[in-house]
């Protein structure tokens, strides 16, 4: 029977330099066992490490993050002092929901010397492009700088997936509103793209333009950019909806006050979760009461061209009064 490796010091922690690991009196034979992953050349992490599945509401985008933090926080381990996490890797981290790369983005300020290793893609950033946050013990380029860099190699679309992630004012218990909790606002994202001479410039002007606070998910955003580029009213974005006496029916997703519509993007949490499947029966009847036509939506009305999602929407609005422009 194979004997199992002796345990290493709880200290080391999930991810640890090897360099770390021979100072703890662990032994060079002890580094090659099995149990160690290798995900960068002198670190080792617990082989498993971070491997819970994600659940829940944009569970995919959760995984993906999930496995990006985990590589990051290896490659913290031998990351120099002065180096950060940014671009896309950044906008990751932030959980905005962008794409992950294959490489870890690691930026430096002009005059150090961008890092080079396998698995690394190393930038070197002028100081008037970039601000350093730390997020989670890990130094991250800023929001609104992160953005500004996703010019080089994002679409206009995935940008303003990424804005409207970024300037989102996240809601808390029974729907409160959290302004302090936004990663950033549209206006320290106009601030970036005005810091100097960026790859992507007129991407990130165009971009910015259509960036929205409200939108509280990559889906919303589909939406709202497909019923505006048809034509239709922009609609309002995440509001809260009262009765008369001012009592809280529910907060919408997008609304048209004027016709009194209201439509509603449902992921798919909203047909696993019982709890939140009754939540939505009792708000949108409370909706119909006062007034509301509700259009609800799913992915299959919104992806990948939207026009389902607009036809649906229209129909609402004409039937509340609203027509075309000529």
């Amino acid at each position: 029977m194979p004997r199992l490796p002796e345990p290493l010091p709880d200290a080391l922690g999930e991810a640890f330099s090897c360099a770390d690991a021979s100072a703890a009196g662990v032994s060079l034979k002890r580094l090659r066992a099995l149990d160690l992953d290798i995900p960068f050349r002198g670190v080792r992490r617990r082989a498993g490490a971070g491997e819970a599945a994600a659940t829940g509401p944009l569970a995919e985008d959760h995984a993906a993050r999930q496995r990006v933090l985990d590589r990051a926080r290896a490659y913290a381990q031998i990351m120099s002092g002065h180096a950060f996490y940014c671009g896309r890797t950044a906008a990751v981290l932030w959980g905005t929901g962008a794409l992950p790369s294959g490489e870890l983005e690691v930026g430096v300020v002009a005059p150090e010397r961008a890092p080079r290793r396998r698995g690394i893609r190393g930038r070197q950033l002028a100081p008037t492009h970039v601000e350093v946050r730390t997020l989670g013990g890990l130094r991250l380029s800023s929001p609104a700088s992160t953005w500004a860099m996703l010019g080089r190699d994002a679409g206009v679309r995935e940008l303003v997936r990424v804005g409207d992630a970024l300037v989102r004012v996240p809601r808390g218990d029974r729907g409160r509103s959290r302004p302090e909790a936004r990663l950033c606002t549209v206006d320290e994202l106009a601030e970036a793209v005005a810091s100097g001479r960026r790859v992507g410039s007129a991407k990130l002007v165009e971009a910015l333009s259509l960036v929205r606070e409200g939108a509280m998910s990559p889906l919303e955003t589909d939406f709202r950019l497909a019923v505006v580029g048809a034509g239709l009213p922009e609609p309002l974005l995440d509001q809260e909806i009262r009765d008369g006496s001012g009592r809280l029916a529910g907060i919408a997703d997008a609304v048209w006050p004027e016709y009194r519509v209201i439509a509603e993007v449902e992921g798919d949490h909203h047909r696993t979760s019982r709890s939140q499947w009754a939540r939505d029966i009792e708000k949108h009847t409370a909706y119909v009461a006062l007034g509301f036509e509700v259009v609800r939506l799913t992915s299959a009305h919104i992806r990948p061209s939207g026009s389902p999602a607009v036809a649906l929407v229209s129909g609402a609005l004409r039937r509340r009064g609203w027509s075309p422009p000529n």
